[in-house]
């Protein structure tokens, strides 16, 4: 029997990928109708990627195994080697996955300045005229590097206008799509229509135990399951991982907010210990990044001292903590970690 709950003696802010399924979820993975995924189809996986595609406002939907697989295959989908791939200087794609956008997909990456992950539109559209091979924009909503901050709806749809007006696709790292559909208070096709794709993960906030899915039309999905082909993605009797898909999009969805409620109360709290730490205001979604630089220790010792009292947070650089709240962390869990930061800063 899988453990449904973190250790009580732990609290683990490191990442919202840490989450276990729910009870729900392993009933409905127990029972979960499957087929070869790679052949004729499995029914349970064609069910989830229909789910996503209605909740997406798309045509389509493929599942895959991880979000860098499916921005993987959006690249190979949209683009050819030795295109240019414009995304904001903070990107998730430029940031951890450059491996794929260079190596695999043999792209060129266009970084931009950016404002808390929203790219600036006239370096954008000075970018594109100076290239020889405009490939793909590639936008990111909720922000990672900006602190779980979500792009607003006005500043996609220019993007997406001028991805339009250039011949250009634009590809949405939408990782915690939903987180930002919650705090924006719109459904997920809303900020899904400023796109030609999107892919989203299940295995973040959703707490699904793995997959993500890629979404977009029936030509653009029909490319891009060839590619995960290639890729090794075909995952034969998948709907095991599917099934639990579907519960985390029935049942988990609206929930977010309440770890949004828990990353904002956390941020007060630390801003009151010492305001140079956080920024409540700045705090839109379930992930903080909390600044270290004018302690006297670096990031990782701030990391090993919290661990020290049960708390797991991730050092970004030498500088910055990221902490990131999900269902396992109830006002229990935000009350130990307050009590910690205010044992470690003394």
């Amino acid at each position: 029997m899988i453990a449904q709950e973190s250790r009580s003696d732990v609290v683990d802010l490191r990442s919202d990928t840490v989450t276990l399924p729910t009870e729900a979820m392993l009933a409905r993975m127990q029972c979960a109708p499957l087929g070869d995924d790679g052949r004729e189809g499995d029914p349970t996986v064609r069910e989830l990627e229909a789910r996503g595609a209605t909740l997406t406002g798309k045509e389509a939907g493929l599942f895959v195994p991880s979000g860098t697989m499916g921005n993987l295959l959006a690249m190979l989908a949209h683009a050819e080697r030795g295109m240019d791939v414009f995304a904001d200087s903070g990107a998730h794609l430029l940031n951890s996955e450059l491996g794929s956008v260079v190596t695999i997909a043999g792209l060129v990456p266009q970084s931009m300045p950016s404002h808390r992950g929203a790219m600036d539109q006239a370096a954008l559209e000075q970018a594109i005229r100076a290239s020889s091979r405009s490939g793909l924009i590639a936008m990111e909503t909720t922000h990672n590097g900006a602190g779980g901050a979500v792009l607003p709806l006005a500043h996609m749809a220019r993007i997406h206008a001028l991805g339009q007006e250039s011949g250009i696709p634009v590809h949405l790292d939408g990782a915690r799509l939903f987180n930002a559909s919650v705090a924006l208070g719109v459904p997920a096709a809303r900020i899904a229509e400023h796109t030609d794709s999107v892919m989203f993960c299940l295995s973040k906030g959703l707490s699904a135990p793995v997959g993500s899915l890629l979404c977009g039309n029936e030509a653009f999905i029909a490319r891009a399951r060839s590619f995960r082909k290639l890729v090794g993605g075909n995952m034969r009797q998948s709907g095991i991982v599917a099934a639990a898909g579907l519960v985390a999009l029935e049942t988990m969805i609206e929930r977010l907010s309440e770890d949004h409620a828990a990353a904002k109360r956390l941020a007060a709290a630390l801003a009151w210990l010492d305001p140079a730490l956080a920024d409540p205001d700045q705090v839109q979604t379930n992930i903080l990044r909390i600044d270290v630089s004018g302690s006297l220790h670096d990031a990782a010792a701030w990391a090993a001292d919290l661990k020290r009292h049960g708390i797991l947070v991730q050092a970004s650089g030498v500088a910055q903590l990221r902490l990131v709240t999900h269902r396992h962390i109830d006002v229990s869990a935000v009350d130990r970690t307050i009590a910690a930061f205010a044992a470690v800063a003394g």
